[in-house]
């Protein structure tokens, strides 16, 4: 009797829509997480946490945008990707919720900065990260498919990232936790490459023919792969030889075949559509802020971290929000028909990335001081948005869902 109470209780968590599967939960959860941190850090902290001493707030904040708002997101896509991919069965009920719970110790901690349970929440952020890696790993397994490990083996090594900073931090090295942050933001636009490879074909052919019927659109196989190759040698050149001139280059060389990819747009008016555009600004923004770093590393009065925040907030806020849109129409049935809530967001975003960036170039002088705050509310507002605008979607699907393969 007993067990039939856990199996009858075990069925009804698995029937909440949003435990139908990953994307369902985590993509709500990831924007509201992206929409209350800026707002919390500028408004009530003015950027100082109140119980960090040692690790700078810098590093919190970026460290919360990569592994607590985008961690979050990445949950939610492989966890609903991988199974398609691989026809297996999603992830749902508890296993979403020990997922869920795994995360979210160390978004609290985060959001204060609290140096005196790093340790704790470490472990708690590692254990996601591992469980998602076992999420990811064991559908490959089950099909004896190795067309899609690549995935696997860079949550495995955003696990280690994660592992790194922690140890760091633990050990006062702020400047290998430093390191590591942007080491970890850089495997985050590995998998923004490779998901866009498979996501791109489905947009822009929707876009095409919205009927679904053709398929006019085929990549260039050659470009599948090319941008994450070069990003992951950046990556590794930028933290096995830091004071090189080598990372510079492969970074130039990284923004190049971001912008070699921006071929794959060229579609003529269909390139207009909202969830297209998204996508192609997204790209665009990962060529400027790889070139952006390639220049200051060979001397170019521009700084580095101009380049980061074009890839942390222009490249990669852009891209997990259109992916987003995209994947909340689609697997919950519905065709790609844009509320309005989606171009507000997208629009935000960019004006978001836009202001951001533009002081730390020497234009819109009027905006310096005031566009660490402007952009973060732009931010906010932006996955705000889409939370209230998409929620009654992920909340109602419809009988037929329609993935993204």
């Amino acid at each position: 009797m007993t067990i039939a109470l856990l199996q009858g209780t075990d069925a009804s968590v698995r029937r909440h829509p949003l435990l139908v599967e990953g994307l369902l939960l985590f993509f709500p959860v990831a924007a509201l997480h992206a929409m209350l941190s800026p707002l919390i850090w500028t408004t009530l902290f003015v950027f100082a946490l109140p119980y960090t001493h040692a690790i700078p707030s810098h590093q919190w904040h970026a460290h919360e945008m990569i592994f607590g708002t985008y961690g979050a997101a990445l949950a939610g896509f492989l966890t609903s990707a991988v199974p398609e991919w691989t026809d297996t069965q999603p992830r749902r009920g508890r296993d979403l919720l020990l997922l869920l719970g795994l995360w979210l110790p160390g978004r609290i901690v985060g959001l204060l900065g609290i140096e005196a349970l790093v340790f704790p929440v470490g472990v708690t952020d590692v254990a996601f990260l591992s469980l998602l890696f076992w999420y990811v790993l064991k559908p490959l397994l089950e099909r004896r498919s190795t067309r899609h490990a690549s995935f696997a083996i860079w949550v495995g090594l955003f696990a280690l990232a994660e592992l790194g900073i922690r140890a760091a931090w633990l050990t006062g090295r702020i400047d290998l936790a430093g390191q590591l942050l942007q080491t970890s933001l850089i495997i985050f636009l590995v998998f923004f490459a490779l998901a866009v490879a498979r996501i791109n074909i489905v947009v822009i052919n929707l876009a095409l023919d919205p009927s679904g019927e053709t398929t006019p659109y085929r990549p260039h196989p050659g470009r599948q792969n090319l941008a994450a190759g070069m990003v992951s040698i950046y990556a590794v050149a930028a933290l096995a030889f830091p004071h090189s001139t080598a990372p510079s280059y492969l970074a130039l060389a990284a923004a190049a075949t971001f912008f070699d990819r921006l071929a794959e747009w060229f579609i003529g008016m269909a390139v207009l559509k909202t969830q297209v555009l998204a996508l192609a600004i997204a790209n665009a923004f990962a060529g400027g802020g790889f070139l952006l770093i390639g220049l200051s590393g060979l001397g170019a009065p521009v700084a580095t971290a101009t380049g980061l925040h074009m890839l942390s907030v222009g490249s990669l806020g852009l891209a997990v929000l259109a992916v987003f849109i995209v994947a909340g129409l689609r697997h919950t049935g519905r065709s790609l028909v844009l509320p309005w809530q989606a171009h507000a967001a997208v629009a935000l975003m960019v004006c978001a990335s836009i202001v951001r960036i533009l002081p730390e170039l020497g234009l819109g002088p009027s905006l310096t001081g005031l566009h660490y705050g402007l952009s973060a509310a732009l931010w906010s507002a932006a996955y705000g948005v889409w939370l209230a605008g998409f929620l009654p979607f992920l909340m109602n699907p419809m009988n037929e869902a329609h993935g993204c393969k």
